[in-house]
């Protein structure tokens, strides 16, 4: 099988709602207009959903869904605004998993998929998953999971080889199974090729972070980042691959940052699955990219969830639909056509996923790289505010980064941000 991965979230970024923000859509859940009601669906990115429903409509002629895309940021601000006004929201709404919790809030605008049957599913998704969807005490089901993003490492042979290091994936992989290796591996290749390590700060700190049980708010969602020795270890580590000179400054989603990927500026990129598009869009002429598991485990950035809202008077079509769209089955046809990668662990066991095969990543199966680190992934709380922790502390990295700032001092001052910016909310 050799697809073209698509790009379908640049999640990990989600923009804060704005209250403010109007909406010229109004959803037809009420059957407004006349004739057969339709079910609306309010998705983002690049997801194939239009498709999908064409093909649940042929199979259900009595159902008619019309899907539509915007933009991520624009898409939550009109759903935020709907919601607000109680009125004009669609039958299913898509949301962000980095923007779940600020939903959380508003439970009562949307249909507990508990009460529609989402229990009897259940058991097909990773349990990670699907604890994200649900309220804290486990009695609410706010939306069904559709795709993930379970990280894992990319990198360049041709620096990689040029640094001593094999560039099989299994071998590189045993190489670098601790921290500490890595950390060494940094070494090598600032000296032999006197390229950094790894693209940026951010991915850096991201991934050992993301293998700790708790980051920023415990459950009760009371800030504890400073006193989260895991935290400090994630920050304290990526320092000091700074002052070894082995991370790069080149910023997420600029246009260094893609000129890097194709020139091969750098190492490694520490990413989810989901990157794979990134890569090949930004050096589609390259055949120096390969993909293996990071050391000590994985993360998760990005993925979403199907909710329905409250006022849709055709909930238990909506969730029937819903309840297809991300069957295994019918998550395993994401996966060949749009490259989402599955949150049903079935999935995994379909010939067309064990056999997958991606010639641009020298013909691997790059689906069981991420299938192994999904079932890595811990299940962390983030809470409401978790975007402002983690800005203030990338604040913090890029100034040691980029202006040689201590970091204690560094350290100290993003604490004193966050709680004073916490205190304001």
């Amino acid at each position: 099988m050799k697809k073209l991965w698509k790009t379908s979230i640049l999640a990990g970024s989600a923009m804060a709602i704005l209250a403010g923000c109007s909406s010229d859509e109004s959803g037809s859940g009420s059957g407004s207009g006349g004739g057969s009601e339709t079910i609306d669906m309010w998705v983002f990115g690049t997801t194939g959903y239009e498709e999908l429903a064409e093909k649940y409509m042929e199979e259900n002629p009595d159902v008619k869904i019309n899907v539509q895309s915007t933009e991520m940021g624009d898409h939550h601000n009109n759903l935020f605004t709907a919601l607000s006004a109680g009125q004009g929201a669609p039958d299913i709404a898509m949301i962000e998993v980095g923007e779940i919790e600020r939903y959380r809030e508003a439970q009562d605008r949307f249909a507990n998929l508990y009460d529609l049957g989402a229990e009897d599913v259940q058991g097909d998704y990773l349990e990670w998953v699907w604890n994200v969807g649900q309220s804290a005490d486990g009695e609410f089901m706010f939306g069904l999971p559709t795709d993930i993003g379970p990280t894992a490492m990319y990198y360049r042979k041709d620096v990689v080889e040029e640094a001593g290091y094999p560039t099989d994936p299994a071998e590189l992989a045993a190489s670098l199974d601790t921290w500490e290796a890595y950390s060494q591996f940094a070494k090598d290749v600032a000296e032999k090729t006197g390229k950094p390590v790894v693209d940026n700060a951010e991915l850096i700190f991201n991934a050992k972070r993301d293998q700790a049980d708790e980051h920023y708010f415990n459950r009760d969602n009371e800030l504890i980042v400073e006193d989260n020795a895991a935290i400090r270890e994630a920050y304290d580590y990526t320092v000091s691959l700074i002052e070894e000179g082995a991370v790069g400054n080149m910023p997420l989603w600029t246009p260094e940052w893609g000129q890097g990927m194709a020139e091969g500026s750098y190492a490694t990129l520490l990413g989810p699955a989901w990157m794979q598009g990134v890569v090949k869009g930004n050096a589609p002429d390259s055949d120096q990219w390969m993909i293996t598991t990071m050391p000590e485990g994985a993360g998760n950035w990005g993925g979403s969830y199907l909710t329905i809202s409250e006022e849709s008077d055709q909930q238990e079509e909506a969730y029937a639909f819903i309840e297809w769209l991300v069957s295994p089955e019918t998550q395993l046809e994401s996966f060949k056509d749009m490259g989402l990668f599955p949150s049903t662990p079935a999935t995994y066991e379909q010939d067309e996923f064990v056999n997958y095969t991606d010639d641009y990543f020298g013909g691997i199966n790059t689906a069981a790289v991420f299938a192994e680190a999904a079932d890595q992934v811990k299940d962390v709380y983030k809470g409401r505010n978790y975007l402002l922790v983690q800005g203030e502390i990338m604040t913090a990295l890029n100034n040691v980064l980029s202006s040689g700032g201590d970091p204690d001092q560094e350290w100290d001052d993003a604490m004193e941000r966050i709680k004073q910016r916490l205190e304001r909310e």
